[in-house]
């Protein structure tokens, strides 16, 4: 357990009782309480539909961590990717572990352990990590923009934990087309 403790400082307002890390606010709650809240949503807009939703809102977040990680830490490229995933992982929500990542041609593959969805859902024999997906995207398209490259990028879940047969979840990531 101790290769993935946090290495970053968490500090408490006083006055507001904010969470901050590398200067950005934070909240901290525990998994079943999120999850729970997840699995309600799903159950009353779809997990399709809901799943759409959260690609987008999660698209969005990923570029701004991002941006304002890249700016706090003063690193860029790769460096950003594998920082966010280290962070994710730290996090509580598995343990990612980039399986490739090409920046420039927009690629990536990203293989999921332990994940938080699946912990909670068990073995439902479909994919439950799903809000992760938009993430990797939002990533990839954020740090090749601030490289000059003009690729744009879809992630999609080629496989969960949550499935029968599966030991890990899979992300990939490519170039949009059409």
């Amino acid at each position: 357990m101790s290769s993935h403790a946090p290495e970053m400082p968490i500090q408490v307002d006083d006055q507001t009782g904010v969470w901050t890390t590398d200067a950005l606010p934070m909240l901290y709650v525990p998994r079943h309480f999120f999850v729970n809240n997840h699995m309600a949503i799903e159950e009353e807009l779809g997990a399709d539909r809901y799943a759409d939703i959260l690609y987008k809102a999660g698209y969005k977040s990923a570029w701004y961590w991002c941006e304002k990680e890249a700016e706090e830490h003063g690193i860029s490229g790769e460096a950003v990717f594998e920082h966010y995933m280290k962070r994710l992982s730290q996090r509580g929500w598995g343990l990612f572990n980039i399986e490739s990542l090409d920046i420039e041609a927009g690629t990536a593959r990203v293989r999921l352990d332990h994940s938080a969805f699946v912990y909670q859902y068990g073995k439902v024999n479909r994919k439950v990590d799903y809000m992760f997906t938009g993430w990797f995207a939002g990533a990839m398209d954020q740090i090749a923009e601030s490289l000059g490259y003009p690729v744009r990028t879809v992630a999609i879940q080629s496989q969960s934990e949550a499935e029968d047969g599966c030991d890990y979840g899979i992300f990939e990531v490519a170039p949009v087309t059409g």
